[in-house]
């Protein structure tokens, strides 16, 4: 890492301000695959600073932008499907509440440390409120978001609640993923929806980006061999798999190296394959 970067990220938290860069530079495309108009606000001056330090992410945006397109699309479809509840673990400086087209009968609740929360709500906000019933919900280290009967209160009486966990689980141990699995399928929600990577692509990770999350103090960790057949052990099953990469091939967001791939035919267990790949995941609930 360079001492620019050691500068710019002082915690985990931080990230969120690099990676809402990235929404803020999507957005501003002529051709921009979502409107995020609170995105450049909220990464603010250190968020570019921190993009424009680490050459590899710079080149390599594109899964970022990609998660949260298909993020968006998951979010949609359940909510056209009647998901009355949307809970956003470790929701960061996310703004759908804002962006999205809701309906006025759901409720949506994020949830992150104090300081994450704070910072968010200090930015210049809309006078209008979000389309939904928006509230925040912190945690400290000491408070564990995975209390089950704490899960349950959030849900409440909603018929069809859904989880949100972009970009989290990759920071947790495979013990700590499967306790909180368990406990949203004890709680009752319906639907998960996930972003993974493999084995090779946490290799890669690691390698070009590991001691940048490392030195904030959050190392990856979490890429199970089975990939989303990880959850059927822990009453979830897998019911959309998108891939990143195949999603910005077809959508023309890869670099120009990367797009000579995009016509390789799908092998019959992309998962297993000893090349990076990584996916947004749809769960529901057995």
């Amino acid at each position: 890492m360079t001492n620019s970067l050691q500068a710019l990220i002082r915690n985990i938290s931080d990230t969120a301000r690099w990676v809402a860069t990235y929404r803020a530079r999507e957005t501003e495309r002529s051709d921009a695959l979502f409107r995020d108009p609170y995105a450049r606000r909220l990464a603010g001056e250190q968020g570019e600073q921190i993009a424009r330090a680490h050459s590899f992410t710079e080149k390599h945006s594109w899964p970022m932008v990609m998660r949260t397109y298909l993020f968006d699309e998951f979010v949609a479809q359940e909510i056209q499907a009647g998901s009355d509840l949307v809970v956003n673990l470790a929701a960061g400086l996310d703004a759908r509440p804002y962006r999205l087209t809701l309906t006025g009968e759901l409720r949506w609740v994020g949830i992150d440390f104090a300081d994450v929360i704070a910072y968010k709500e200090s930015r210049s906000w809309p006078e209008k409120r979000p389309a939904a019933d928006w509230s925040a919900s912190r945690w400290t280290c000491s408070t564990s978001m995975r209390a089950c009967g704490a899960l349950r209160a959030i849900r409440g009486t909603a018929a069809r609640a859904i989880v949100l966990a972009e970009g989290l689980l990759i920071y947790l141990e495979a013990g700590d993923v499967a306790e909180l699995a368990r406990d949203l399928a004890a709680a009752g929600f319906e639907r998960w929806i996930i972003d993974l990577a493999s084995p090779a692509m946490l290799n890669l990770m690691v390698n070009e980006m590991g001691d940048l999350v490392s030195r904030a103090g959050a190392p990856y960790r979490f890429a199970p061999e089975d990939g989303p057949e990880f959850f059927r052990r822990c009453g979830w099953v897998p019911a959309d798999v998108r891939s990143t990469f195949r999603t910005a091939a077809r959508l023309h967001r890869l670099p120009a190296d990367l797009q000579a791939y995009a016509q390789y035919p799908d092998p019959p267990e992309p998962w297993r394959l000893p090349i990076p790949w990584s996916a947004a995941v749809r769960l529901a609930r057995e």
